[in-house]
């Protein structure tokens, strides 16, 4: 079963992380793809210009 990407999940959109190892952490999506599971992960880049991985279902957009 294949994880669907949400409409709104687009590069370049600010995020917030909801759940997962990096809860409470926000910034801009980078680079998404899709494993031969079907899970849907994300790079977000952090203000500090760190990078986190998460999967998408882990993060909220809160604007485009």
């Amino acid at each position: 079963m294949k994880e669907k990407l949400p409409t709104n999940l687009i590069d370049g959109a600010q995020c917030k992380v909801i759940s997962g190892v990096h809860e409470g952490k926000s910034g801009t999506i980078r680079d998404i793809k899709t494993g031969k599971t079907g899970h849907v992960s994300i790079t977000v880049v952090l203000p500090d210009g760190d990078r986190i991985k998460t999967l998408a279902k882990n993060v909220v957009v809160i604007k485009t």
